[in-house]
């Protein structure tokens, strides 16, 4: 019998594939089922409480976790390389940019639901409903305007070989963002969209930030360590202005004496209890993370708890998409 000898290197090369194939697959399955909610929570949500939804709501709540996510991902990049000017030492290898997808991503993303819009908050059936010049004449539309316009400079400041000009393009895109969350009809609409604009940049910052720092821990060990570290104290701060301005946010939809009531009665109060849930699943995987990372004998095993972090803060993305879309229970 002949035995025929492996080729040095060949297995360990498929050993060192195989993992990078396997995320990527873990990656794609999480993807596929955090967009199941916006685009299914609309009905089971809305069942039973007597609410009628907007057509198209799956799709817009869809195109909206799209587009936050796409803001998260280089607010996240900008966030954690700031951070690392201060981490001890020369920074090491920094992980790939994926500031240019996002930018390409949320375009895609802010042009859909500008289309929405130019069409009367309706999705349209084919590019002649589309009245590009009509978003010139409602509120609503100039804000998806600025929108749209914002990830395209935001995509030409990458490509411009300034990335760190990125963050004026993305808060354009925040201030849009909170400004259409609250109409002029609304009691106090500043107050709301102060406190949205608050909400939703430090979401950003967290969510971004920290798959920013785990996605570097694969490429300089050392630096990591101390930027995850970093970041954990940042992240505490951060978490308590979303917790903070979501209460506050909350209570200005659904008055104490109703807040009860409404988490179970209404969409809006469905999806807001499941949000909840959500983010102290977060928390609690946060604390995890950052008890392991200072007294775990291997600090690199606070990686762990922090990947299940991130996964759990893609979800949380995906019901604020959906709780922007249902209808709000309280009418001012």
């Amino acid at each position: 019998m002949t035995l025929t000898r492996p080729t040095p290197g060949v297995e360990d090369e498929g050993a060192l594939r195989r993992p990078g194939a396997g995320r990527a697959v873990a990656v794609l399955v999480l993807a596929v089922l955090a967009a199941l909610i916006p685009l299914l929570g609309p009905s089971a949500a809305l069942n039973g409480t007597g609410e009628a939804a907007a057509p198209g709501t799956g799709g817009i709540a869809l195109l909206r976790a799209v587009l936050f996510a796409a803001l998260c991902v280089p607010v996240g990049e900008l966030f954690v390389n700031r951070l690392a000017r201060a981490v001890p030492g020369a920074p090491g290898e920094a992980p790939r940019s994926w500031a240019p997808y996002a930018a390409g991503v949320g375009f895609v993303a802010a042009l859909g639901l500008a289309s929405v819009v130019a069409t009367g908050n309706l999705v349209p059936d084919s590019l002649s409903e589309i009245d590009v010049g009509g978003l010139y004449a409602s509120r609503d539309g100039k804000l998806a305007l600025v929108e749209v316009n914002a990830f395209l400079v935001a995509g030409l400041c990458v490509f411009s070989g300034r990335p760190a000009t990125v963050g004026w393009p993305l808060a354009a895109v925040v201030v849009a963002e909170a400004l259409r969350a609250h109409p002029t009809t609304e009691h106090d609409p500043l107050i709301g969209s102060g406190l949205t604009l608050v909400h939703l940049a430090c979401a950003a910052l967290w969510a971004g930030g920290l798959l920013h720092v785990l996605r570097g821990l694969r490429h300089d060990t050392p630096t990591g360590v101390a930027l995850l570290g970093l970041y954990a104290r940042v992240a505490a701060v951060l978490l308590a202005a979303i917790t903070a301005t979501g209460v506050w946010s909350s209570l200005r939809r659904m008055p104490q004496d109703t807040v009860l009531d409404q988490l179970t009665t209404t969409a809006y109060g469905r999806v807001l209890l499941a949000k909840v849930l959500l983010v102290a699943a977060v928390a609690a995987l946060a604390l995890w993370a950052r008890i392991r990372l200072r007294h775990a004998a291997d600090p690199l095993t606070a990686r762990s708890p922090a990947r299940a972090e991130v996964v759990v803060l893609g979800l949380v993305v995906a019901a604020s998409a959906l709780l922007t879309a249902v209808p709000v229970p309280i009418r001012w």
